[in-house]
């Protein structure tokens, strides 16, 4: 499978807020209560998807004209980053998130932090990235976790 990666309009709010409720639904399941995921889901309604758009570079990853996978980057920190089930572990992700750090780096970035879900989280230590610490938002657990851009000297 080959995706498409693209920057996200606003005609893609609704696909969006799909698949991350969908993720949210099936894959975070295993890792958090059923408040923690409704609780979450209220953030990502279509029309809190169309205020993201405004604040931050969203990216969706295509196939066709299905929306599988979208991720965000707001300044240094990657956020959002999910994928629609029936794609997952098929690249979409890694696709994505190649997108958003080159992105960032043409932005001057040399080091992105991404707030992980425990579902996530071997994903991203298999990107590189390391984990600096845990918070905790009532019940829910995120692990941050950083990645440096630049290649030591």
């Amino acid at each position: 499978m080959n995706p498409q990666i693209r920057k996200a309009t606003d005609q893609d709010a609704a696909a969006i807020s799909g698949v991350i409720v969908a993720a949210l639904r099936e894959s975070n399941r295993q890792d958090y209560s059923a408040a923690v995921i409704a609780q979450v889901e209220q953030s990502f309604s279509p029309s809190a998807i169309l205020c993201l758009l405004a604040r931050r570079q969203v990216y969706v990853a295509t196939l066709g004209e299905e929306i599988m996978a979208t991720a965000s980057l707001d300044q240094a920190t990657i956020r959002s980053v999910f994928v629609a089930p029936t794609y997952q572990g098929q690249g979409a992700g890694r696709a994505l998130m190649a997108a958003v750090e080159s992105a960032a780096t043409s932005h001057g970035v040399s080091r992105l932090r991404v707030p992980s879900s425990i579902t996530a989280e071997g994903f991203y230590r298999s990107l590189g990235y390391s984990t600096v610490r845990d918070e905790y938002h009532g019940e829910e657990r995120t692990i941050i976790m950083e990645k440096s851009l630049t290649s030591p000297a």
